[in-house]
Order: structure tokens, then C-alpha cells, then sequence
């Protein structure tokens, strides 16, 4: 997969996507970070890229010159979705990300100053995609988490197979706790049950603390997933349980 970032902060974005498990997919060749320095498509000496706003006000405004130029500079194909990190799109989550997956490129516009002039973002057919209900400085930042949170979920870039499978929000639930080495730590010990090698009841103590952790940290989440009669038990048994410690 290829994930294009137009930005102009261009080491920052580059620099993370090779570091870690993204700079291990690169190298495998499972995915392609490029990145593109806006500023080099500024027409003056001093490579400008934003002005002052029509109509008054503070702040800058990115040129659309510039990045016009820098996505008319990306190769044609394999085509894929543009995308705008913008305050103002619509909210990404992880049912987003695994839609993203099945892009063959994503190109991913990085804004910065007040914003971006508003006939660059119409010209370029982008579509706006936000991080949640707060505001950042640039968009490199919402670019590399959609890049980290796609690029995870793609064949062979987690070390196991059903790695991203079991992470927070994959079935609508958030994740089990996780334990390691020592056994007791301070005074507190590893749950039993993880040392017992009962593959299955290990499987069901975790689904059941998924359903403990939802409940307890984000309960609207509970209406959007498909339910055993099985997680139903254990979700009013873990229900009573928390009432009777109120």
C-alpha cells in the first residue's frame, strides 16, 4: 500500500515512518511512505506558501498554488482516496481505518497555519477526515496516526497474524489486560487463570474482561455489538458485581 503525505514539515513525517513497526513494514516492502515537501512547488524566491486572509482577520492561509502543484506532481496511478486532515471531517475510528485498507493509495494533505484555501481543498477532490473534536497546530500529526493505524492492520506488518485482531474496538469491544513477567510485582499477581494453560477458559476470562473493560470505561460502545447469550450472562453477572461494590 502507499500512503502519499503532502506536508511542510516533510523530516517529521518521514522520520517517524521509519522508525519501529512502520520502518520495519517499509523495508519489507509492505508498505511505501512518500513524502512531499510542499514548499518546493512555491513559484518566489522566498518560497512562500500562505498569505493573509481575504476579507481580514488572524492568521494565515495556505496558498492553493503550492499544493495544487505538489499533487499534480504525484504519480497517476495505482489512483486511491485523497484525504484532508481537517477538525471539520468526518471522525476517524477503526471501522474507517479498516475501509482505508482496501485502498491501493492514500494521499493525505497535511494543512498548517489558520487552514487551507478552500478552492484547493474543492480542486482536489479530498475528502476531510478528523481525529476527534479538537484543533492541532498542522495535520502531520492526524496524518501519521491514519498512516500507523492502517498500515498496522494490513497482512504482515504486526509480528502475529491475529495481532491486530485482538486490539481495542476490532468487535466493537475494547481489549482484555495484559500481563508479563514477573508473576507478582510489588505485591500484585498475574490472574490465575493465565497460568493455567487452559487455552479455553483463558479465551473466555478475556473476552469476559473486554466486556468488564467496556462497560466500566466506555459503555455507549455495548449497543453496537453483536452479543452472545453467553457474553450476555457474563455482562449482567459483571453488572451486579459492580452494583454490589457501589
Amino acid at each position: 500500500m502507499i500512503f502519499d503525505i503532502l506536508t511542510l514539515l516533510p523530516e517529521v513525517c518521514d522520520l517517524y515512518c521509519r522508525t519501529s513497526i512502520m520502518g520495519r513494514a517499509r523495508d519489507k516492502g509492505l508498505i511505501e511512505v512518500r513524502v512531499t515537501n510542499i514548499r518546493d512547488f512555491a513559484t518566489d524566491k522566498h518560497r512562500t506558501v500562505d498569505d493573509s486572509p481575504y476579507g481580514g482577520g488572524d492568521g494565515m492561509v495556505m496558498m492553493p498554488g503550492p499544493l495544487m502543484a505538489a499533487l499534480e506532481s504525484l504519480p497517476a496511478e495505482p489512483k486511491g482516496r485523497r484525504i484532508m486532515l481537517s477538525p471539520q471531517g468526518r471522525p476517524f475510528d477503526q471501522d474507517l481505518a479498516g475501509e482505508l485498507t482496501r485502498e491501493p493509495r492514500l494521499t493525505l494533505i497535511c494543512g498548517r497555519y489558520e487552514g487551507l484555501d478552500q478552492r484547493a481543498l474543492d480542486l482536489s477532490g479530498a475528502e476531510e477526515i478528523s481525529l476527534g473534536d479538537f484543533v492541532l497546530t498542522g495535520g502531520e500529526l492526524g496524518a501519521l496516526c491514519l498512516v500507523d493505524a492502517v498500515a498496522r492492520l494490513l497482512p504482515g506488518v504486526l509480528g502475529g497474524k491475529d495481532s491486530a485482531q485482538a486490539d481495542s474496538f476490532m468487535d466493537g469491544l475494547l481489549e482484555h489486560p495484559h500481563y508479563t513477567r514477573p508473576a507478582v510485582f510489588q505485591g500484585l499477581s498475574v490472574p490465575e487463570i493465565l497460568l493455567s494453560g487452559n487455552h479455553a477458559a483463558i479465551e473466555r476470562w478475556r473476552r469476559n474482561e473486554s466486556l468488564r473493560h467496556t462497560l466500566e470505561k466506555r459503555p455507549d460502545l455495548l449497543p453496537k455489538v453483536q452479543l452472545s447469550q453467553e457474553d450476555k450472562e457474563a455482562l449482567a453477572r459483571i453488572k451486579a458485581e459492580l452494583k454490589n461494590k457501589a
